[in-house]
């Protein structure tokens, strides 16, 4: 029972008035108050529209400007976002409106699909190597559910692909028959999918969201012959755009721009398994299952070569060369001491894959020698074998040493996969985002950036919270609180490296849908290339845990100066349809 339940019991009992309690709070829960302009808004419409009662589109361009940072708005833009916002908010006006009145310019702060707190458009140079971004990456990627027992399904994929996911991961296993090929997590009771429906679905969806490459990352387990047959699948299933290197090795990687509208392939050179060379030139391991035991449960991305190298001795094949040379990203993982595996080749770049608990070593023994690794070579990150729930984990620690790949559960809800959706809406939420210059430059000792050390205060981040709105359109009025409107108040985060970590808290404002805060936060950030703001709304319960009211992650970088509309999500990521907050944002 909550606060407002109780209330009523107490009161009812005590003045014996039921009926009469309850009229009044009935009254009350269904009481919506006017939403009315904050004062910045009012003191803003008077600074630009001057004496007039309307603001023309030169002086709406002018605002947008000066106070929105939006410098090449021109008097067609303003035009066109005055057209929009009159006829939303007045559809059947007879005569045409050539300016916005105060409650106008207030909706169109307020519409977060033209007052957007981030850009929506691919803004960052994108003709540099791929190991120069973060790269959105999903993990298990076929896995509807748990890493034990859910379904194996090609939905998932179509899902993380819609979101803008551009990596994909396949596990390939045998069919019983030995002529099949199989997508699923080896050794649990996961029922499969078939490869080629994994295939045509990454086809058709690849570049939905985004026209940037879509790397397919494959973990096999499989024959010399199955191997010539996923060879022949892909080929036949992606045509011209599948793109591989004519050479074998890569001196560097091709850049996204150059790999538009194409899928490339990451796997192990299957030669290595028989051959003991090839990947040991990169400092790569031969099979030792003794090293990757975590658990008596490991995934497949922690035993991955034990399989197909036992089937490979068996069959005394050598691994298909048609399989080899569709491979684009050459991938391995650690042999012998850490510090080895993370040297540069000058001639040739790859992929190195560590689980989070090998990450948080490196990270804590040789920090910046992963971060030298990662300004040429690519390296993934997958969570520990022990996540049977698909629960995920910390990404900031990957993404301040340069990991580009850090692998998800995109099915595994929580906050770690909400810090991922926050990343990744960064670039216009082309999968792709350019890692900051920090950790690309070296210095004149061939320094690299050092997550360790202590920096200087680099950028002040002010977030003023003035209101939100649009919770009554998107629950019921008995969602929250039963008998009254809820009490909301919003959390502010900020994420990033250890010394920018952050949390604010606004004051609970009780029984009203459109809630009035008027509070400013400032934040004082060392490596704000790194750091993301988290804001989450929620609604205050006496007795028991207080309500989820919506969410949104976004990076510190991409924020728009000025008024904005920010939307909230739901705890999967889900765009609520109406809620969202009015907040300004200012960089210093």
């Amino acid at each position: 029972m909550g606060k407002k339940e109780k209330s009523l019991t107490r009161d009812s009992q005590d003045h014996g008035c039921y009926n009469y309690k309850m009229f009044n709070f009935f009254n009350r829960k269904f009481k919506i108050n006017e939403v009315e302009p904050p004062d910045d808004v009012r003191a803003a419409f008077a600074e630009y529209a001057g004496d007039g009662s309307h603001m023309s589109a030169d002086q709406l361009r002018r605002f947008l400007a000066e106070q929105q940072g939006d410098v090449d708005c021109t008097v067609s833009d303003a035009e066109r976002i005055i057209e929009q916002v009159v006829h939303r908010r007045h559809p059947v006006t007879r005569y045409a409106r050539h300016g916005l009145s105060i409650d106008d310019f207030f909706h169109f702060l307020f519409y977060d699909d033209l007052n957007s707190p981030i850009t929506t458009k691919v803004h960052q140079d994108m003709t540099a190597p791929l190991s120069h971004y973060f790269i959105y990456t999903g993990h298990n990627s076929y896995l509807t559910g748990n890493q034990l027992s859910s379904d194996c399904s090609e939905v998932p994929i179509v899902k993380a692909l819609e979101r803008g996911v551009r990596v994909i991961e396949l596990d390939l296993w045998p069919s019983s028959t030995k002529d099949e090929i199989l997508v699923l997590h080896g050794r649990t009771l996961t029922t499969p999918v078939s490869l080629i429906k994994c295939l045509k679905s990454i086809k058709e969806y690849a570049f939905a969201s985004s026209p940037y490459p879509v790397i397919i990352t494959l973990e096999d387990h499989l024959t010399a012959d199955l191997q010539a047959k996923v060879a022949e699948m892909v080929t036949q299933t992606f045509e011209d755009m599948l793109y591989y290197p004519e050479s074998e090795c890569l001196a560097e990687f091709p850049s996204p721009e150059s790999l538009k509208n194409r899928i490339i392939i990451s796997t192990k050179p299957p030669k290595e398994y028989l051959e003991g060379r090839g990947e040991e030139a990169f400092g790569m391991e031969t099979p030792d299952n003794t090293a990757e035991q975590e658990s008596d449960y490991r995934s497949d991305s922690d035993h991955e070569d034990e399989d197909f190298n036992e089937c490979d001795r068996k069959s005394g094949q050598i691994g298909s060369p048609e399989y080899k040379r569709l491979i684009t990203i050459h991938a391995g993982k650690p042999k012998g001491a850490l510090k080895d595996s993370l040297q540069v080749a000058v001639d040739k770049v790859r992929r190195l894959s560590l689980s989070e608990q090998e990450l948080e070593k490196a990270a804590a023994s040789h920090g910046t020698h992963v971060v030298s690794f990662t300004q040429r070579n690519i390296m993934r990150i997958y969570p520990k074998g022990t996540r049977f729930d698909s629960s995920n984990y910390d990404p900031i620690i990957g993404w301040m040493h340069g990991a580009q790949m850090i692998a998800f559960n995109m099915q595994g809800y929580g906050k770690s996969l909400l810090l991922m959706h926050g990343m990744f809406r960064a670039n216009g939420g082309c999968g792709y985002v350019r890692k900051p210059d920090l950790l690309m430059q070296k210095g004149p000792q061939n320094e690299v950036f050092d997550p360790k050390k202590a920096m200087p205060v680099r950028k002040t981040l002010k977030v003023k919270i003035y209101m939100g709105d649009g919770w009554r359109l998107d629950f019921s009025h008995t969602h929250f609180d039963t008998y009254s409107p809820p009490d909301f108040y919003t959390k502010v985060y900020i994420l990033g490296v250890p010394a920018d970590n952050a949390k604010k808290k606004t004051k609970i404002i009780e029984d009203d849908w459109s809630p009035v805060w008027n509070e400013e936060f400032v934040f004082s950030l060392t490596v704000p290339e790194l750091a993301l703001i988290r804001i989450e709304v929620r609604e205050y319960d006496m007795s028991e845990k207080d309500d989820f009211g919506g969410q949104t992650c976004l990076p510190v970088m991409e924020l728009k100066p000025g008024i904005r509309s920010v939307p909230l999500y739901d705890k999967k990521g889900e765009k609520l349809k109406n809620a969202r907050l009015l907040i300004r944002f200012q960089h210093e």
